[in-house]
This record gives structure tokens, sequence and C-alpha cells, in this order.
């Protein structure tokens, strides 16, 4: 098992995606955040189904930096119940691998 992992998360907007992922990188809880706008999520909401357009966001970060990157995303989402699902990364390139670690530090 790799020592990155990457935690999935949606936002309701660029703005927000944008903002989370700039705290992340800065504060070091975070190696990079990619993010993909509009793409459509239909889920089901205090009885309701629903469909809205949202910003997809991919955090890579250490796996020692997954409470912390957590913590500070639950403090930033929007959401009242936000999405965050860590995903292990089972294989990287060392020099990747090298990078998102020395990038947490």
């Amino acid at each position: 098992m790799s020592e990155i992992r990457l935690i999935h998360s949606t936002v309701g907007s660029v703005e927000d995606a944008e903002k989370i992922a700039d705290t992340l990188v800065r504060e070091r809880v975070a190696a990079c955040v990619g993010f993909v706008p509009r793409i459509t999520s239909v889920y089901r909401w205090k009885g309701r189904i629903e469909r809205e357009t949202e910003t997809m966001l991919i955090i890579k970060t250490a796996a020692d930096r997954v409470d912390a990157a957590m913590a500070r995303l639950r403090e930033l989402h929007p959401y009242e119940v936000p999405e965050i699902v860590v995903i292990p990364v089972e294989r990287a390139s060392e020099s990747y691998r090298d990078w998102v670690l020395a990038e947490t530090r």
C-alpha cells in the first residue's frame, strides 16, 4: 500500500472548490487538489430526489495527513453533510510519492 491517499468530495460551486483547494495546499495538508466543474449528482436528501450541478474535488495527500485534511475540509465545506471519502492508493510512482510526501510537510 502506498503512503498516498486520495480524498474525494463535492461542492456546489467552482468558487468553493478554489477556496478549499487553495487553503488545503497552502496549509500543507494536501499536495494537490484537482477539481472537475459541472458534474451532475442525483441523490436523496430529506426524502426527496435531488439533481444538482456540483464540482468534484480530488485531494491528494499523505496517509499521515488524512485526519488533518479531513478536519480542515469539514471546517471549510459549505454543506450540512459534506461528502468526504478517503481512497487508499495501492501504488504510485516513486517520484510522485516523494513529491506528495514532501509537499505535505
